[in-house]
C-alpha cells in the first residue's frame, strides 16, 4: 500500500508543536506520578499517535450485532471470528484497514467486546467504553431499533464529545420499503441528529443444495455506502479527529492533575483561608481608618493568593496575583460596595461620639461585627474564587489552545459544536 501525505492544516500542525512542548515540561511530584499514572500512560500513547498520524476507530455495540463481521467486511476477508448467537469478542483486538488516506499514517480497527455482555459481568462492559473513549472515531453498531442499552451508550458517547456515526446492521432482514420507516424511528429517539447508515455485514441468501433442499449461503457484504461515507470522512478530518482527540485527552490530564492538588490540598487551604479570614476581620474591626481597611484588605487578600498558590505548588508573582485579584474585585463589587458602606457608617459613629455623649458608639459595635463578618465572608470567597481560577485559567496549554482555536478557526468551531463536551458538576466538593 502506498501513504499519500498531504500537508496537514495549519493549525493542527501548529497543535503537534505546542502539545510537544507542553508535554516536555510537564513536571509531576512523585506523589502524583503515582496516582495519575494510568492518566499519563493514556496521555503518551494518544501523543505518540498523533506524532505518527495513526487514526483508531472503535467498533462498538451490544452482544452479536455483528461488530466482528463490520471488520471482516472493511478488511475484504474473514480475519476476526463471529458467532451470531453469543457474539465472540471477549477482549479488544485491533486490525490494519489497509487503505490510504492523505494525512494520515495509518488506520485501525478496534473490535471491542459487547456492551450488554451480562455473563462475562462488569469488566468486559467498562473494557469496551474505554476502548471507544479512548479511540479518535466510534461506529456504534446496531441490528434493530434502539434498545435501552443503546440509548446510554449514545448518551454516554455524546456526554463525553466522542465523534460516532450510528450503523444498523443486518439491514437485508428488513425489506426496501421498511427500511426507511425504521431509520426514521430511531433517529426519532436521538437526542440529537445522527446519520444513520445501513448495511449488510454478513449476508445470507437462499439456496437449494444437490438434493433439492433449502439452506443458506453467505452472500457479497453490503457496505458500499458506509465505506464511501467513512472514507469521506477520514479524508475531510482525519487529521482534526486525531488533533482535537489528543487536545481533549491533554485537556483532561491537565484538568485531572489540577483536581488532584485541589484535593489533597483542601483541608490545608480551608485553614489558610480561615487564619486569613480571622486576621482580616480583627483587623476591619478594631481599625477607626476607612482608608486603612481597603488598604489592609487588598494585602491581606494579595498574600492569601500568594500562599494559595505556593500551595497548590502553582507559583505566581505578585504582578499576576494582582492581575487574579482585579478579576476577583469584579465579582466582588456588590461585597467591596457593602464593606464600604460599612466603614463610612462605623467612622461617622465613630466621630460623632464626643457629640453625643459616647450614644453613638453603641450602634458601632454591630456595624463593626457585621464588618468583620462581611471580612470572613471576603476572605472565603477570595480563596473559593482563586481555586476555582486555579483550576479554570491555570489549566495549561491544552485548554487554552483549545479555546482560541475555536475563536480562529472555523473549521475547529464547527467541530466542537458538533461534538460538545458535557459540563462536569462536580467542582464544589473540591473547593475549600
Amino acid at each position: 500500500m502506498t501513504e499519500v501525505f498531504s500537508t496537514p492544516p495549519p493549525s493542527t500542525e501548529r497543535c503537534r508543536q505546542l502539545l510537544q512542548r507542553w508535554r516536555a515540561d510537564v513536571q509531576l511530584s512523585h506523589r502524583e506520578q503515582g496516582l495519575l499514572a494510568d492518566d499519563l500512560t493514556l496521555l503518551d500513547q494518544q501523543l505518540k499517535r498523533l506524532e505518527q498520524r495513526r487514526l483508531h476507530i472503535a467498533v462498538f455495540g451490544r452482544v452479536g450485532v455483528g461488530k466482528s463481521s463490520l471488520i471482516n467486511a472493511f478488511l475484504g476477508k474473514q480475519l476476526l471470528a463471529t458467532d451470531v448467537a453469543h457474539g465472540s469478542t471477549f477482549q479488544q483486538r485491533s486490525v490494519r484497514w489497509p487503505i490510504a488516506i492523505p494525512g494520515l499514517g495509518g488506520i485501525e480497527l478496534i473490535d471491542t467486546p459487547g456492551i450488554d455482555d451480562i455473563q462475562q459481568g462488569e469488566g468486559r462492559h467498562q473494557l469496551a467504553m474505554t476502548v471507544a473513549m479512548e479511540a479518535d472515531l466510534v461506529l456504534l453498531v446496531v441490528d434493530s431499533d434502539l434498545t435501552r442499552i443503546d440509548r446510554v451508550a449514545i448518551d454516554a458517547l455524546l456526554a463525553n464529545g466522542k465523534p460516532f456515526q450510528l450503523v444498523l446492521n443486518r439491514s437485508d432482514r428488513w425489506h426496501e420499503q421498511e427500511l426507511p420507516g425504521l431509520i426514521a424511528t430511531m433517529q426519532s429517539r436521538l437526542p440529537v441528529a445522527i446519520p444513520i447508515t445501513a448495511v449488510a455485514a454478513a449476508p445470507r441468501r437462499p439456496v437449494l443444495d444437490a438434493k433439492g433442499r433449502p439452506r443458506s449461503e453467505r452472500a457479497p457484504a453490503q457496505i458500499t455506502t458506509l465505506d464511501q461515507h467513512l472514507r469521506q470522512q477520514l479524508l475531510q478530518e482525519g487529521d482534526l479527529l486525531l488533533t482535537m482527540h489528543a487536545l481533549r485527552r491533554a485537556h483532561r490530564f491537565q484538568e485531572t492533575r489540577q483536581q488532584l492538588r485541589l484535593r489533597l490540598h483542601r483541608r490545608d487551604a480551608q485553614g489558610l483561608i480561615g487564619s486569613y479570614a480571622a486576621a482580616k476581620a480583627t483587623g476591619v474591626a478594631i481599625n477607626p481608618v476607612l482608608a486603612l481597611d481597603l488598604a489592609g484588605g487588598m494585602v491581606m487578600d494579595t498574600a492569601l493568593v500568594l500562599q494559595l498558590c505556593r500551595l497548590y505548588d502553582l507559583p505566581m508573582g505578585p504582578a499576576s496575583a494582582r492581575r487574579l485579584l482585579r478579576r476577583l474585585s469584579s465579582q466582588n463589587a456588590l461585597l467591596g460596595g457593602i464593606q464600604l458602606g460599612l466603614s463610612g457608617i462605623k467612622q461617622l459613629l465613630l466621630m460623632a461620639a464626643p457629640f453625643s455623649g459616647g450614644l453613638s458608639l453603641a450602634p458601632a459595635a454591630p456595624v463593626a461585627i457585621a464588618q468583620a463578618a462581611l471580612a470572613v465572608h471576603t476572605s472565603r470567597r477570595t480563596g473559593t474564587l482563586v481555586a476555582r481560577l486555579l483550576l479554570h485559567c491555570r489549566g495549561g496549554q491544552p485548554g487554552a489552545l483549545l479555546q482560541r482555536l475555536e475563536r480562529r478557526d472555523p473549521v475547529v468551531r464547527h467541530w466542537l459544536k458538533r461534538w460538545p463536551l458535557a459540563q462536569a458538576n462536580a467542582l464544589q466538593p473540591l473547593l475549600p
